[in-house]
């Protein structure tokens, strides 16, 4: 099949040693030669490309989420949960989730949020009698919930990608996020109920103290979701105030936010942002390629012929968006396989704030998946602990995000009911 071939091809070129972003121009400049004998207007393709308002919001939330991981927000984020939740059955480990959960709300990135979290959790889980495995396991896993939480940079992008709603898009990752995150906690109660504090041993921080502090990283997520869903401000709108908001929180109320720390984080999203944007601008030549050579019509028409389900197309995406994952990074896999899926997705009458859900979820997955994957990574280089260890900590998790993902297939009202309650959609 064309589209497979091509997609082999582009993990060819990858496998070489070129960037992406070369890859992505170099393979549909040959094909189109090959096939047509010349170019057409491909800069004017790029710039409609990349001539798109949303597109400004993945930088700003960005910059958002670099500003409070650099403001060291989620020292008090941990320690308001670690104080409430030490004595329960698990509790160091619930704590962790916790905070992940909440710093996902507020990072939008997975890594930052398994390293941020990370240093701070893992002494105190190892110290309080949880076991390496499930240490480092928490830790990997809770750091996915990144993507899926909102706001969510990926998840912004296909929305650009296949022009749905960001407010839909970021509601519906919401409850399966939290259940999610729930399993996650369940797990720990269930597998690490030594991991409890003594009775005698006072908190390291006041649990008030923290919740005061924390109230205003807090503040953050609500500040942002709560002006997009109340028609405040647009996504874009909302990821600027947002960064504006997460500054005054740094420098005026932790002021713990220097101008060495602002300048970093400003180098790194512009980093990644140019990154992405220059994918963007290989992809859109990428998917121009795949319309001339009619890949969307002949994915639709394999999809028909084989008489797969709505059930079985997922399935098999879900699969393939894992694989995917495990050589390519998140933005990537959006931009390269939308382009081919959208019309499927239609044919079959899959709603694609649905798919989306799952996507993210299969991106979470990628993301921790052995040999080698970012989140593990981290964790390896916070603990110096062997690989083979970090690896075999995060098996549950990857199950736990599977079943997940079987939930959300079997019952899509978990990821649209909220959608639909706000007016998003039928």
């Amino acid at each position: 099949m064309t589209f497979f071939a091509l997609l082999a091809a582009l993990l060819a070129l990858l496998y070489l040693g070129l960037p992406m972003f070369v890859a992505l121009f170099l393979l549909p400049l040959g094909v189109l030669l090959w096939v047509e004998g010349g170019l057409p207007a491909l800069g004017e393709l790029v710039i409609g490309q990349l001539d798109g308002y949303l597109l400004v919001a993945i930088p700003l939330f960005m910059l958002m989420a670099h500003v409070m991981v650099r403001g060291r927000v989620v020292d008090d984020l941990y320690g308001a949960a670690f104080a409430m939740l030490r004595r329960v059955r698990g509790g160091v480990g619930i704590a962790t989730v916790a905070a992940c959960t909440i710093f996902a709300a507020i990072s939008g990135s997975s890594v930052a949020t398994a390293l941020t979290v990370g240093k701070i959790a893992i002494p105190q889980m190892l110290r309080y009698g949880m076991s390496r495995r499930g240490a480092f396991g928490v830790v990997a896993g809770g750091g996915t919930l990144g993507i899926l939480i909102p706001p969510s940079a990926p998840m912004v992008l296909y929305a650009y990608v296949t022009e749905t709603s960001v407010g839909a898009l970021f509601l519906a990752g919401l409850i399966p996020g939290l259940l999610i995150a729930a399993m996650f906690a369940a797990y720990c109660f269930v597998t690490e109920g030594r991991a409890v504090a003594p009775a005698d041993d006072p908190p390291p921080v006041n649990a008030a103290q923290a919740l005061r502090r924390a109230g205003w990283s807090l503040s953050l997520p609500v500040f942002v979701l709560g002006g997009i869903y109340m028609g405040i401000f647009t996504a874009t709108e909302a990821a600027g105030t947002g960064t504006i908001y997460a500054l005054l929180i740094a420098a005026l109320i932790y002021r713990s936010m220097t101008w060495r720390d602002l300048l970093d984080g400003v180098q790194e999203a512009t980093r990644t942002s140019a990154m992405l944007l220059m994918i963007i601008a290989g992809a859109a030549i990428y998917g121009y390629m795949l319309t001339k050579l009619r890949v969307p019509q002949e994915l639709t028409d394999l999809v028909l012929a084989w008489g797969l389900s709505r059930t079985g197309f997922l399935l098999a995406m879900m699969l393939l968006l894992f694989l995917l994952g495990l050589v390519l990074e998140s933005f990537s896999i959006i931009l390269l396989t939308m382009p081919a899926v959208l019309p499927v997705l239609g044919q079959l009458g899959i709603d694609k704030v649905w798919y989306g859900v799952l996507l993210t979820i299969s991106l979470e997955m990628a993301l921790i998946s052995p040999p080698v994957a970012m989140n593990l990574v981290v964790i390896k280089a916070i603990t110096g602990a062997p690989l083979a260890e970090v690896n075999r900590s995060i098996i549950p998790y990857m199950l736990m995000l599977a079943l997940g993902i079987a939930l959300l297939i079997a019952f899509p009202g978990i990821a649209l009911w909220l959608p639909r309650l706000a007016g998003y959609g039928g």
